[in-house]
């Protein structure tokens, strides 16, 4: 598993405008229809996107605006209509400093309860349709998040692999989700965590033998997205981002740590097992 590094500059450089243009890319806008937007020309927009990448090290502005939406950081007088992105460049994330060990990540990765979103644009959206926050599926069990998924473990080096690595999504007719995570160690040890909740974004207990979160809330802005978001005794402590890729047999994991003015970030590789 490649080692992450910081993006060159906080956000926090970033200007009204920039926040702004960066937002409707994630509410599914083009460099054109931005443009028409705001009553400029597509090469001021694309001006005021290459200085948002300069000023933070970022190598796509949809990436960039993607990066920004997980962590909320926009501007409150922004307010946008929600909407699916129309294309999916890949989340190619920033690199970052690890908050602990490579070791420690793969234990931390796996506390899974379900379902989620905060706003994450997909490859199967259509651009120009807005779509609720909780998704609405006619037959639950053919969410491309339903079923079970083994961590790829060769990606990370052998001295801190762990045994296995999986977790399981079930969604009722009510849409309802439950997840339960288990982690076997180098050991043999084992750890698990599961919890059920609807996709609303209201916190729910977490339960298991797993210490680093106690409450998880979740959102799914699309079918192939979720989004979680864990907190400890009121505390945020990360956001995970959970994408099916279009083959539906893999699924790509983004963590952003909170509780840094630069978020850190890691990225970790699912396979589905049934």
């Amino acid at each position: 598993m490649p080692s992450p590094d910081r993006p060159a500059s906080p956000v926090g450089t970033l200007t009204d405008k920039e926040l702004e243009i960066l937002r409707l890319l994630t509410a599914g806008h083009t460099v054109k229809s931005i443009a028409v937007r705001l009553g400029r020309s597509e090469t001021s927009i694309n001006e005021r996107l290459r200085d948002a990448r300069r000023k933070t090290g970022v190598g796509s502005s949809r990436e960039l605006a993607r990066y920004l939406d997980a962590q909320k950081i926009w501007d409150k007088k922004i307010d946008l209509p929600t909407q699916s992105s129309a294309t999916d460049e890949g989340l190619q994330l920033p690199k970052t400093e690890r908050p602990t060990s490579k070791g420690t990540i793969v234990m931390l990765i796996s506390i899974f309860a379900a379902a989620a979103g905060i706003l994450m644009a997909t490859a199967d959206s259509s651009q120009g349709d807005p779509r609720p926050q909780v998704v609405q599926a006619a037959v639950p069990d053919r969410l491309p998040l339903a079923g079970t998924w083994s961590l790829d473990v060769a990606r990370i080096p052998a001295a801190e692999r762990p045994r296995r690595v999986t977790m399981a999504f079930r969604v009722s007719d009510n849409q309802q989700w439950t997840v339960h995570a288990e982690i076997v160690g180098p050991d043999g040890s084992r750890q698990h965590a599961e919890s059920s909740a609807a996709a609303d974004g209201v916190p729910v207990p977490i339960t298991g033998n797993m210490q680093f979160a106690d409450r998880v809330a979740l959102r799914q802005p699309a079918p192939n997205t979720l989004v979680m978001t864990f907190t400890k005794d009121g505390a945020p402590v990360s956001t995970r981002v959970y994408t099916v890729e279009a083959d539906g047999r893999s699924m790509k994991e983004t963590i952003v740590w909170a509780g840094d003015t630069t978020p850190r970030m890691v990225t970790t590789y699912f396979n589905r097992l049934d």
